[in-house]
């Protein structure tokens, strides 16, 4: 099987992944739960692994690293920590519904009015719309840094630096780009980043977490158990406790750990490297056959810097039909559809027939590319 979905979930992983979350099973108590070896092996990991994520995010402070169980948890706890009643948001038309459906909650449950910076048939957004949206107001910016259908990269540097004007808090989505391109929280301005271990980051599912500058503060989005100040009636004002009611994914998170290990050692400028060489073999071989449609800024040449990621519609074949051909004949694994990302679709036109999406990751090799690519060229004659 070739495996080109990547950026649905990291499915092949580094071997000394799957060994730390092996380990972990068999050894770890619950962190902060106990003052036996196995528990403290659970928090001393779970320690380890927010000063890694710390260092590769750029914050300063590892105890402002909370995990979660995927973006899309990081994200609530974020959002609805965050924004009041009355308050304003700036979304765009990127966003994946990890975003919009919470935005969407607190429009009818808080009366918080929010707007979407526009994106063209390209994918591309209008960045001068955010200062056309901005109202007095205005809280919060929440952005995804890559385009989960089309790859396309957000300029973090230049909406941060709005933000930092208009004293807004920056909300990012880093679930396409943290592993791959370098995230420095301070130097962009970053308000809160949120991330999923299980794509770039080459971790298990059901890690993932957000980072939080200093001087931002969240409430709590769940509240319960801690095993640390068992008296109080509300959720303890610490961090990460604040933020991490009920027992970790301490195996999850050995695992997390044992990924971030291997992109360092690795190199994450090698990682994203092999990643475009792949993308860019693949758009190559497939740009020029007759009835083949791409999508996002890819169709520029040069190709811009963005996630390896490639979407395209075969004639005026359903995609979903595509994919599962993709899968049932040639053994290839894409993702068809809407992608949970409907007003990024609404702006490409794809409403009706989605599109077929190849992400390609560390694993793949430049013959699972080719193989790819002589599949589309017999689907499309």
């Amino acid at each position: 099987m070739i495996y080109l979905d990547n950026a649905a979930t990291s499915m092949m992983r580094p071997p000394e992944v799957v060994d730390a979350v092996a380990r972990a099973l068999t050894s770890m108590g619950n962190a902060s739960r106990g003052a036996h070896a196995e528990s403290l092996a659970a928090s001393r990991t779970d320690f380890v692994c927010r000063r890694q994520l710390a260092s590769m995010f750029g914050v300063s402070d590892p105890q402002r690293v909370c995990f979660a169980a995927n973006s899309t948890e990081a994200l609530n706890i974020a959002l609805m920590g965050l924004a009041n009643p009355g308050d304003h948001v700036i979304s765009t038309d990127l966003e994946h519904n990890s975003v919009l459906r919470p935005l969407y909650r607190l429009q009818a449950e808080r009366d918080v009015d929010v707007d979407f910076v526009p994106a063209n048939r390209e994918g591309t957004l209008d960045y001068d719309a955010f200062a056309r949206l901005v109202r007095r107001n205005t809280r919060l910016v929440v952005v995804n840094h890559a385009s989960n259908v089309t790859g396309n990269l957000v300029d973090i540097e230049r909406v941060g630096r709005f933000c930092r004007e208009k004293g807004l808090v920056l909300v990012v989505d880093a679930s396409q780009t943290a592993g791959t391109v370098p995230i420095d929280m301070e130097s962009s301005g970053i308000g809160v980043l949120c991330f999923t271990g299980h794509k770039g980051l080459m971790g298990p599912q059901g890690t993932g977490g957000l980072c939080i500058a200093k001087g931002v503060e969240i409430r709590p989005w769940k509240v319960g158990g801690t095993g640390v100040l068992s008296y109080l009636r509300t959720q303890p004002e610490a961090y990460p406790t604040r933020l991490e009611a009920g027992t970790l994914n301490s195996h999850g998170i050995a695992g997390l750990s044992a990924a971030l290990d291997f992109i360092e050692r690795t190199g994450m400028d090698a990682i994203a490297a092999h990643e475009r060489d792949l993308m860019l073999r693949f758009l190559e071989r497939v740009r020029d056959v007759e009835g083949v449609t791409l999508y996002g800024d890819i169709v520029r040449d040069p190709v811009p810097q963005r996630a390896a990621i490639v979407a395209l519609n075969v004639r005026d074949y359903d995609s979903a039909a595509v994919s599962d051909e993709l899968a049932t004949t040639y053994d290839i694994a894409t993702r068809p559809g809407a992608h949970c990302a409907p007003r990024m679709h609404e702006a490409l036109g794809t409403r009706e027939q989605g599109v077929v999406r190849f992400s390609f990751g560390w694993f793949n090799t430049e013959e699972d590319v080719d193989r790819a690519a002589d599949a589309i060229q017999e689907i499309a004659s």
